[in-house]
Parts: C-alpha cells; sequence; structure tokens
C-alpha cells in the first residue's frame, strides 16, 4: 500500500502550478447552497495494520470467481497463474536482452516464444504453431485473412455478434480498404443456431469467426455450427 505525501508545501506548490490561490479557490464555480458546510463525518484516523485489516474484511465481503461459477463473459473469466511462471520469469535469461548473435531482440523472448510453440504443438497435435500476434483481436483479423488466402474466398466474411465487440473493431479496420463484406450475425438467445447461421453463408464466404466461450458468457455448441459451416 503506497503511502501518498499530501504537505501543505505539496499543496501550496500544486496551486502555484494551476494558478491558485487556496483550494477553496478551486470549488467557487459550485453554488453555495450545493456545497457542503461542515468537516466530513469520517472515523477516527486508522493505523497501516488496521486499515490494512479493516479493507481486507470489506473485500471479503465481495463475491469472486474462485467462490462460484464463473460466466461474467466480456473476458472476466477465472485465471490460474502457476508459481512456476513468476519464478521463471524473475530469471535474467528470461528478462534480458543479451545474446550473442541479436543483441536488440531478448533472448529471453525468443526461448519463451520457443517453449509455447513447443508446447501448443503437442497440445493440438499441429507442425507448427504461430507466436507472432500480441492479442485476441489481432488473431482473429489474422486467421480472416489466412482463410480467404486458402480458400479464395474474397467476398465476405461471417461473425457471430457474440464475438467481442472489440475484436470485431479491429476485423473491421483490418477488412476497411478490401472489397470484402463483414457480415454480423445475430444471437439472440446469447449462442447461435446451425439454421441461422446457414441462411447467412454462401459460396463467397470465407470462414465463420465464433468466440467460445463468447463474449455474452454462454458456451457454444460448436459441433452443429460446424456442421453448418
Amino acid at each position: 500500500m503506497p503511502y501518498l505525501f499530501n504537505t501543505r508545501d505539496d499543496q501550496r506548490e500544486m496551486l502555484t502550478a494551476m494558478g491558485a490561490t487556496s483550494i477553496d479557490e478551486l470549488f467557487a464555480m459550485i453554488p453555495d447552497e450545493l456545497r457542503l458546510q461542515r468537516s466530513l463525518a469520517l472515523p477516527p484516523a486508522m493505523g497501516e495494520l488496521e486499515l490494512t485489516q479493516y479493507l481486507g474484511q470489506l473485500a471479503g465481503r465481495n463475491m469472486h470467481a474462485q467462490d462460484s461459477v464463473c460466466f461474467l463473459g466480456a473476458g472476466s473469466y477465472d485465471h490460474f497463474i502457476p508459481a512456476a511462471v513468476d519464478m521463471l520469469a524473475s530469471r535474467g535469461e528470461f528478462y534480458t536482452s543479451y545474446t550473442p548473435y541479436q543483441p536488440e531482440v531478448s533472448q529471453g523472448n525468443l526461448q519463451a516464444m520457443f517453449e509455447y510453440q513447443t508446447l501448443i504443438c503437442q497440445l493440438t497435435g499441429m507442425d507448427v504453431s504461430n507466436a507472432s500476434l500480441y492479442e485476441g483481436g489481432s488473431s482473429v483479423a489474422e486467421a480472416a485473412l489466412m482463410c480467404m488466402t486458402v480458400t479464395r474466398r474474397l467476398g465476405k466474411i461471417a461473425v457471430l455478434d457474440s464475438v467481442h465487440p472489440h475484436y470485431r473493431q479491429i476485423l473491421q479496420t483490418y477488412l476497411e480498404n478490401l472489397d470484402t463484406t463483414l457480415e454480423t450475425i445475430t444471437c439472440p438467445e446469447g449462442t447461435a443456431t446451425a439454421e441461422a447461421i446457414a441462411r447467412q453463408l454462401d459460396d463467397q464466404t470465407a470462414c465463420l469467426i465464433v468466440q467460445n466461450p463468447n463474449f455474452f458468457g454462454c458456451v457454444e455448441d460448436l459441433r452443429p455450427l460446424a456442421d453448418a459451416v
């Protein structure tokens, strides 16, 4: 818990920087009848230990993802970071940029990407794994472009409206100067149906983009969607 200084000298320096002579002057535009004319009814001051314990008690009243099953959506999912991650990430060979052949690239990043790609290939059974993308939105857009190249269908990309809106915005930006239409399929019940998808697809559709679990926190049944595609 950081301690933030707010001495009278600090206050005087900040007021001088703002061109004000007093703190009250900062609130002069607020009518007097709307301003509190008494001191705040605050409890007595606490020491650091007491305050830490009190805030812990308040936080304990919150429900969090570890207490129950979480379907909040919008990227709010259960996250678990193994203790080994912090230990490995703190090692010098991971966070320093020293390497004998390419000093402008972090050797630790190269090692981490190699380990990541190796594990992904082992998990998925694929021969190669890409590790050059930074976040979900760019990955979605690059995957769509790849599908257009492989299928040679440049007319349309279909995406469910249950995909994160930021991802869809990034995809739209990628397609802005291409003769490709981004068609959004609505999911009124929170998940997609094979019938709704089948009505939107044609021989110019390069791919259908689905997020699972989706933005609404729902789990998609991918098998019928894949069969419809």
